[in-house]
Parts: structure tokens; C-alpha cells; sequence
């Protein structure tokens, strides 16, 4: 731990202050948006949403290097999250209004976006490798995007926040809130849109294969200690920090990948939480 507390001041080294402050800032929508998604039970469609994002990020990739745009770093980001809200409301529609097979449409959209990425890459000049987009790589982080995930961040917290009573309603019971006037569909996809965002905050620190975990681990573990949602969502932020710091510490002290380390601590700690949770209530 104090190789980790030394490096982070050290001044040849910023990407790893980048990925730290990084995953501190995400880890507040990913608390909060943890809990909508493990209360509406919706997490295999925000994992379709975070492989679909790969096509953005392979497309901004091709088109960064075809017109000559490198000095824009934070464009895989960017085209990550255009990606990925086009996948929550096509995934949205079918889900409201499409006579398709829900599950289908997901299984389709997640290879699609898959493979539209590893096209991409494929074809772009240099070597791209798609590991670090699928397992994360810390190095890869600057600057720009720790200003882009700052922003994204800021949106999906104001806008989870400003329509919390509404999105809890959705989330709990959507017949109803329809009864009671609430546009399910509208708040329902505006969810899908919201949880799109967020897979892609921690997209360069643990991955696109990962990133589902922490979206779901920490507000899995907070639901065994909290009775109300926004208690549930205060926690989960909180363990969402911690298991993203503990976990670059130790990566970085024993020279591991930093997104499976992370993924690592959280499993750890729900799974401990899982049996003394279990061991409370019967003793066994």
C-alpha cells in the first residue's frame, strides 16, 4: 500500500492519479445507478448495453486515425457512450412496444456491437489492441477524459437525483405507477439511458467484460444492510470507492491487472457479505 501512496505522487506517473480520481468520481453514479439496476433486476441488459459500447469505441478509433484526430484522446469515450445510449434505446423500444423476443434482441445487440467493434479495430492503421478495452488499462486514461467522465458523471447523478421518486417507482412496481399517471415508458427508457452512461465511466479502468460487476457488486452488498433504496445507494457508493481503490493499490503492488483486481475485492467482499448476511438470520 505505501508503494501505491508514493506513486501516486509521483510526478512521472499521472496516469495512475487519472485512474484513481477516475474511478472515485464514477464510483458515485455507478452507487447510485447500482441500485435502479439490481432493484429492477434489468443487469443482463445494461451487460448488453457496456459490449455494445465496444462498436463506438472501435468506430471513434477508425475515424480518430482515418482524419487525423489523435490529439483528441477522450473520442473512444465519447464514441463508447454514443454507442451505448443508441443500444438502451433500441433495447428500451423492443422491450415496450416490440413484438420480438426481449432476450433475442439483447443476445443480437450484444454481438452486434461486438463485432462492429473488432471490425473496426481490425482496419484501423496501427495496432489497436482490444484487450485494453475489454479487461481496462489504466494507462490509457488522460486528462480529457477524466474532464469527460467528470461531466458524464455530473449528469447521470442530476438526473438520477431529480427524478429519484419517479425511477424508484419504475423500479418497484411500474403497473402500478402507471395507475397513478407515471409515463413508465418514458422513465423506463430514460433508466436505460442513465445506466448506458454509466457502464461507460469505468470503461478504461476495468473493461468492458467487467465493468457489469462493479456496476452490480457494491450495490448488491449494500442491499444485505439497508432498508430504503437511497440508503442502499449512499452505501453502494461508498463501497463502489473502495473497492476501486483497494483494489488499483493492490494491483499496482502486486503487479496485477488493475480491472480484475478491482473485480476481485468486490466479489470477495459480497461473498463474505452473502454468508454473514446468511449466518445472522439463521445461525447456520
Amino acid at each position: 500500500m505505501s508503494e501505491f501512496v508514493a506513486a501516486l505522487s509521483d510526478g512521472d506517473i499521472p496516469f495512475l492519479r487519472y485512474a484513481l480520481l477516475a474511478g472515485l468520481v464514477a464510483s458515485v453514479p455507478f452507487g447510485i445507478m447500482g441500485a435502479y439496476v439490481t432493484t429492477r433486476r434489468i443487469s443482463y441488459i445494461a451487460g448488453s448495453i457496456a459490449h455494445c459500447a465496444l462498436g463506438g469505441v472501435g468506430a471513434a478509433l477508425y475515424f480518430q486515425s482515418r482524419l487525423g484526430l489523435e490529439e483528441y484522446g477522450m473520442l473512444p469515450l465519447c464514441g463508447a457512450v454514443a454507442q451505448a445510449l443508441l443500444a438502451a434505446v433500441l433495447i428500451g423500444l423492443v422491450s415496450l412496444y416490440g413484438r420480438e423476443r426481449e432476450d433475442t434482441v439483447i443476445g443480437a445487440v450484444w454481438a452486434l456491437g461486438m463485432a462492429q467493434g473488432l471490425l473496426f479495430m481490425a482496419k484501423t492503421p496501427g495496432y489497436v489492441d482490444p484487450m485494453n478495452y475489454l479487461f481496462g488499462r489504466i494507462v490509457l486514461i488522460s486528462r480529457q477524459d477524466l474532464w469527460v467522465v467528470g461531466i458524464l458523471a455530473a449528469v447521470v447523478v442530476v438526473l438520477a437525483l431529480f427524478f429519484y421518486n419517479k425511477l424508484v417507482a419504475v423500479c418497484f412496481d411500474d403497473e402500478f405507477a402507471r395507475v397513478r399517471g407515471v409515463r413508465v415508458g418514458a422513465y423506463y427508457l430514460l433508466l436505460l439511458c442513465l445506466t448506458a452512461v454509466t457502464v461507460v465511466l469505468m470503461m478504461t479502468v476495468v473493461g468492458i467484460v467487467l465493468v457489469i460487476a462493479l456496476l452490480t457488486l457494491p450495490a448488491a452488498t449494500a442491499g444485505h444492510y439497508s432498508r430504503r433504496i437511497w440508503q442502499m445507494m449512499a452505501l453502494g457508493v461508498l463501497l463502489c470507492m473502495a473497492f476501486t481503490t483497494s483494489g488499483m493499490a493492490l494491483a499496482y503492488t502486486w503487479d496485477f491487472p488493475t480491472g480484475p483486481m478491482i473485480v476481485m475485492v468486490g466479489s470477495g467482499v459480497y461473498l463474505a457479505s452473502v454468508a454473514s448476511h446468511r449466518w445472522l438470520k439463521t445461525g447456520v
